[in-house]
């Protein structure tokens, strides 16, 4: 088994969505997406060369791309893989919708899949309670079954589930079946990372995430979801042929379905997220004066602690970050 790392990145990583979450809430509303998405991913860059890291950039949620291999930490500290999500939610968050993070993961250098140039991922995420039951043949089984199946182990009715599904045309059949099965459904345009988080947390008010999101995404929720005591199956799904011919071409399998585990093969994995807007899984930003305070969580797949964070934060020490919001 991996040593423990001395240090908790987990909380160092929580300062860096802290501070990404502040300023990525000054655009609340002002319909932006590009600038709020260009000045949320440099103030999480710029956050994070001050942590003890010698991180390397795997994927980005939600972001321009960078280079890939792009290094991140000051260099000093324990060689991580790194996935970026300085917004997972940019359409939530520049409409004034809830539910909009900021999020990021770190795993032990070498051990999180290589999922690019896939962009979308079919999921499956249950939590603690049923993940002893999520079996593979699950993802290409009806939604009546999968759901029967989680209602009798949590010794409820399939009326009483809750699953939550991206609200996008590719899901029509599936939100029909889900409802054909008994069960309800939350929709949500946006912000699937934190939707597998709650189906990850026992009594969140969501049961089970089911449908296609970003792949980007997938892997950061796989980091969570590890963390948590979850389960998650995925596999790729092009939505379109050139993403198809592309995903092909570097050598990936879209018939492969793969667990938490087989996506992140490490028990050296940090998770942090903080609320931009406010959802059902954390509370957004507000601003009274020249305070902010934030309301964030922080996972630790070897431990399994997870950590709730309020915090407040002096608006001066992020000027920086504000002459990139008045610009």
């Amino acid at each position: 088994m991996t040593p423990l790392l001395r240090r908790n990145l987990g909380l160092d990583l929580a300062r860096v969505t802290e501070s990404t979450a502040i300023q990525a809430g000054r655009w609340m509303g002002l319909g932006q997406q590009n600038r709020v998405k260009s000045a949320a991913t440099e103030a999480m860059i710029n956050a994070l060369q001050g942590i003890d890291m010698n991180g390397r950039i795997i994927s980005e949620v939600g972001t321009q791309p960078l280079p890939s291999g792009s290094l991140v930490g000051n260099g000093s500290g324990p060689e991580m893989d790194v996935v970026l999500g300085p917004i997972d939610g940019a359409s939530l968050l520049v409409n004034g919708r809830s539910g909009a993070i900021s999020a990021i993961a770190v795993a032990q250098r070498g051990s999180m899949g290589a999922l690019h140039p896939a962009r979308y991922m079919e999921k499956l995420v249950v939590d603690r309670e049923v993940a002893h039951a999520l079996v593979k043949e699950a993802m290409d089984a009806p939604a009546a079954w999968t759901l029967a199946m989680i209602a009798r182990i949590k010794q409820k009715r399939v009326r009483d589930l809750v699953v939550f599904v991206l609200d996008r045309p590719r899901h029509q059949a599936l939100i029909e079946e889900i409802r054909q099965a008994g069960a309800r459904v939350a929709l949500r345009r946006a912000g699937d990372i934190a939707g597998a988080m709650l189906a990850a947390i026992p009594d969140s008010g969501i049961d089970v995430l089911m449908g296609i999101g970003g792949a980007p995404e997938g892997l950061m929720a796989a980091c969570a979801v590890k963390a948590l005591r979850g389960a998650m199956l995925t596999r790729l799904a092009p939505q379109s042929e050139a993403e198809r011919q592309q995903v092909q071409a570097a050598g990936l399998d879209c018939r492969h379905i793969i667990n938490q585990d087989e996506m992140v093969r490490s028990e050296q994995v940090f998770f942090a997220a903080t609320g931009i807007t406010d959802g059902m899984l954390l509370d957004g930003v507000h601003y009274t004066g020249d305070m902010a305070t934030t309301h964030s969580i922080v996972l630790r797949v070897q431990t399994g602690v997870r950590r709730m964070i309020r915090a407040e934060r002096r608006l001066e020490d992020l000027f920086v970050g504000e002459i990139a919001y008045r610009g």
